[in-house]
């Protein structure tokens, strides 16, 4: 036998070995998020596939789900869009501590001014 018939069974093996494996982590990924999908309960802090944030109001549906995404405002989703559960954390709002004392705190922004596209330099 000759090198060049050795080499081709262990190159197609090469080649092979990474595609199985890339085969299974993606199997593997598909299969937690439908149970992600499938264990959505109302009340559940989610995030779409778009990065919207919310609370799942309905979850009684096969294929869509209900968010709240503010005070009132309910949209449906398909169940696909919800990308992951996120853990409740508490809005931060910047407090200016130099207010006088007896002026109630005065809360902060920052606005970016609009660019001028059309503006010559």
């Amino acid at each position: 036998m000759d090198l060049g018939s050795l080499l081709f069974p262990l190159l197609l093996v090469l080649l092979a070995v990474p595609l199985f494996l890339s085969a299974r982590k993606q199997k593997r990924a598909m299969a937690e998020q439908q149970q992600l999908q499938n264990s959505l309960a109302p009340g559940d802090k989610v995030m779409t596939t778009s990065g919207l944030y919310g609370t799942v109001a309905d979850a009684s549906h096969d294929t869509t789900i209900d968010i709240e995404i503010s005070e009132g405002v309910v949209t449906r989703w398909l169940r696909a869009a919800i990308r992951e559960k996120v853990a409740e954390t508490e809005e931060a709002v910047v407090v200016d501590d130099k207010a006088d004392e007896d002026e109630e705190p005065a809360i902060t922004a920052q606005v970016a001014e609009p660019l001028d596209h059309n503006a010559k330099k």
